[in-house]
């Protein structure tokens, strides 16, 4: 792993992991024509995904700490029978809904794990995929806006966001995008709908790095690689917090659409470049 690299897939990382345009379907990308093989940079994607990781953190810590404390205070209501008491206390109902989401998608994860597993091996299901994000994206504008809260959310628009998290799995699908669609499609208000997609993002991307790191358990790490991969990650955390800030301002003030066009127009190059060049 060169520094050069380490930039490039740190700050690839980092923006396309929160903006709508797969950050999978770009590291796909990136590794077949840098030639750069998936088993020498799987320790290095893994710790991208904790660059990220602090992102979400930083730009979120009040909420996470506010879950967290409300996690035990639930457990500590269930052991003395005072109840879920779910609908009297909105974070405590946001992470309920947050677990929801998070359990709905890791049982799509585990279920189609070798499928989603083939699908990186080429870059047709990339193309694929980034057509479908495209696709969601756009249609997701003609949605009449919704006003609902985690006051209004319910089980079912938590499922919804958690199916749609699984299908993110595949290359191309943007999870951030299909999950914040999935909002959309339920009436979510538009800052709340970004909000949940960005919360959700953390077990996800925490849950992914976990196992990871326990599959690649006594992997050897060369001395070499140590700058580049903390280099990576540093700049996959900072790019992030941007591209994080960054749809936050777009979702409330601008068009998706845009996002459209570019992931439409990346995977027709990708086409040109399978059917007459490669």
């Amino acid at each position: 792993m060169t520094y050069l690299e380490a930039i490039v897939l740190g700050l690839v990382q980092g923006l396309t992991e929160f903006l709508p345009v797969s950050s999978s379907g770009h590291l796909t990308i990136l590794q077949h024509f840098f030639n750069i093989e998936a088993d020498r940079v799987i320790i290095f994607t893994v710790l991208l995904h904790v660059g990220t990781l602090f992102s979400v953190t930083f730009m979120y810590w009040r909420d996470l700490k506010e879950l967290i404390i409300e996690l035990f205070v639930t457990i500590k209501d269930l052991v003395t029978g005072k109840g879920l008491r779910l609908y009297e206390n909105p974070i405590r109902k946001l992470g309920v809904m947050m677990v929801i989401t998070t359990l709905v998608t890791a049982v799509i994860g585990l279920l189609f794990e070798d499928i989603f597993i083939s699908f990186y091996k080429s870059l047709v299901p990339v193309i694929i995929g980034l057509v479908i994000t495209g696709t969601l994206l756009w249609v997701s504008e003609s949605i009449k806006p919704g006003k609902r809260n985690i006051n209004h959310m319910n089980f079912r628009n938590a499922m919804f966001i958690g199916v749609m998290q699984g299908i993110a799995i595949c290359p191309g699908i943007s999870r951030s995008g299909a999950t914040l669609v999935g909002g959309l499609t339920t009436k979510l208000d538009r800052a709340f709908a970004i909000k949940y997609a960005f919360l959700i993002s953390f077990p996800a991307i925490l849950g992914s790095a976990v196992l990871e790191i326990g599959g690649m358990m006594g992997s050897p790490v060369e001395v070499s690689s140590i700058g580049p991969i903390l280099l990576g990650m540093i700049i996959a955390a900072i790019s992030g917090i941007f591209a994080i800030k960054a749809m936050i301002t777009i979702v409330s003030k601008y068009s998706l659409k845009y996002f459209s066009v570019y992931v439409w127009t990346i995977s027709f190059l990708l086409t040109v470049y399978l059917l007459f060049i490669k």
